[in-house]
């Protein structure tokens, strides 16, 4: 049987049409719309990050992408091969790391890397281990039993499983969930590293500060759907509010009258949080009316709003 051809070099990594998951009632639970429609390209070479609440939808979208539930409806490119057409090549150009630490506690870390590159069909001789034991720091561990491992150590094996057939695409999902910090760091240097090589990034987190500073791009996902999907940056910029918090030296007088659209607390420090939209008030007027009201100021400090305020804004969640 001839291989399909090798499609070229897709501008899309992932590309999602239509993509519905239902799963079945059964019994007294209901039928339940895990995806309700997505359509989502991911583009080649890209960190992305994939968000949403619990129940959103994100684990249903990702054991979609690794061949290990099925879709309802809709159609699944990776890489640009038809998940349904070429299967087998769909899921060589992908490589997932799990939440769950699904490892054989029998076997060495060498031993779960050979077994795995046995099971993509990776020659001997085409084989990394080595290199992939010293990637992500298990270079001296690589013939101990996994269950001697520490969770950090066996988070960093997981890693190393999605490697063994270099995929393309790599989906971390949850990867530093319950880490130190040390770990996180490795972990994140070696994303770096393997997205400077090419590598397609796809991560999932809870760690709302980690997906500002390593995405490129991000989707939200809610209640099945997707909510909104931009750059990182132009994320950021909807939350369309700053605050302006004031070192007053200790002033303890009356909080004045601001102008429309501005917001002001005392915090616990003594210091006043004044919260505005700057497309409709401008910073130099929030000042201007604190000192024509002949509150010192000491000091100001700007506080930006960040990923979480998007996110909450446009989910509802915590």
């Amino acid at each position: 049987m001839t291989a399909p051809p090798t499609p070229a070099v897709p501008d899309a990594a992932i590309r999602l049409t239509g993509l519905q998951k239902t799963y079945a009632a059964a019994g007294q639970v209901p039928a339940k719309h895990a995806l309700k429609g997505i359509d989502l390209a991911i583009p080649r070479g890209a960190i992305f990050g994939l968000l949403g609440p619990n129940g959103a939808g994100k684990s249903t979208l990702i054991n979609i992408l690794a061949g290990l539930v099925n879709k309802s409806a809709g159609r699944v490119e990776i890489w640009g091969y038809d998940q349904d057409v070429n299967p087998r090549q769909s899921r060589a150009a992908i490589g997932v790391m799990p939440q769950e630490l699904n490892i054989d506690p029998f076997f060495t870390p060498r031993a779960s890397l050979e077994v795995q590159a046995g099971l993509y069909g990776v020659a001997p001789r085409d084989r990394w281990t080595d290199e992939i034991l010293a990637l992500v720091g298990l270079t001296a561990q690589a013939e101990s039993y996994t269950r001697q491992l520490s969770g950090g150590m066996k988070r960093r094996l997981l890693l190393a499983k999605a490697l063994v057939h270099r995929p393309r695409i790599l989906v971390l999902d949850e990867p530093t969930a319950g880490v130190d910090i040390a770990l996180r760091q490795m972990l994140w240097d070696n994303v770096r590293a393997l997205n400077a090589q090419g590598m397609t990034i796809i991560l999932t987190t809870h760690y709302l500060e980690e997906a500002e500073e390593m995405c490129d791009e991000i989707a939200i996902i809610d209640h099945g759907t997707l909510v909104v999907r931009d750059r990182t940056a132009a994320l950021l910029a909807r939350a369309d509010s700053k605050t302006l918090v004031i070192d007053t030296g200790g002033w303890a007088g009356a909080v004045p009258t601001l102008p429309d659209g501005v917001s002001i607390e005392r915090r616990a420090d003594g210091r006043l949080a004044l919260s505005y939209a700057p497309v409709r008030v401008q910073a130099d007027r929030v000042i201007d009316s604190l000192r024509g009201a002949g509150v010192p100021i000491v000091d100001v400090v700007i506080e930006q709003p960040d990923l979480q305020d998007v996110f909450l804004s446009l989910t509802g969640s915590r």
